[in-house]
């Protein structure tokens, strides 16, 4: 099956995202639904892509090897946590930011602080959210549920080479 260019840019962002959801990629594609992402997977990227257990979209081995782009997760460490990510830059940046292993979890707002105070940036709430959640699924932050959830990193921040892409 030949893939168009925009059908490759896709791929890529499913290839870098992993393991992401139906509603990461409908924001990252502009389009309406989460369905209308499932019937995209399904209608053009169905070979190059699969769920896991927890039903997360993740991209196959050949997908990668396709694009000639290494998957996001690099995991060479037996506890589970990568020892590489290759990450958008705002989950780069809350990665930078939000609270160490050691320290106290934070809200979603507490974080949106830290980027505003040291990037200079101003995202919207629901998109370091939604950062934090990926880089939740990703095995590097990890959430305490308290009158609201909170972030913190699951594990040392030298402990992981973060690649923006």
């Amino acid at each position: 099956m030949t893939l168009s260019d925009e059908d490759k840019e896709r791929l890529a962002d499913v290839v870098n995202l992993q393991p992401t959801k139906n509603k990461e990629l409908q924001n990252r594609w502009d389009l309406d639904s989460g369905s209308e992402v499932h019937r995209y997977l399904e209608g053009t990227l169905k070979e190059y892509y699969y769920r896991d257990e927890n039903s997360l979209i993740r991209a196959t081995t050949e997908a990668a090897e396709l694009l000639g782009i290494d998957p996001p997760v690099d995991d060479e460490r037996d506890e589970g946590a990568p020892s590489v990510l290759r990450v958008p830059e705002l989950e780069s940046q809350v990665f930078a930011v939000v609270a160490g292993p050691d320290e106290r979890s934070e809200s979603v707002v507490s974080v949106l602080n830290k980027l505003r105070e040291r990037f200079d940036v101003d995202p919207e709430a629901a998109d370091v959210r939604r950062a934090l959640q990926s880089l939740k699924r990703k095995g590097v932050v990890e959430v305490t549920y308290r009158t609201v959830p909170t972030f913190k990193l699951a594990v040392e921040r030298d402990e992981v080479d973060v690649e923006v892409v």
